[in-house]
């Protein structure tokens, strides 16, 4: 078989639903950029302002 009968293959065992739920990679994102702004307050909490 080659790579193209393959991969098309693939694609019409998987076509239904997608390997990873959209929500698990959404709440992902939401507690990486909740852990940054985190980070970047803790940061410059004792910080003078000028």
């Amino acid at each position: 078989m080659s790579l193209s009968a393959l991969s098309i293959a693939a694609a019409e065992t998987t076509a239904g639903e997608p390997a990873v739920h959209p929500y698990v990679i959404g709440a992902l994102a939401l507690a990486i950029l909740l852990g940054l702004l985190l980070a970047l307050i803790t940061f410059g909490g004792g910080r003078e302002h000028s």
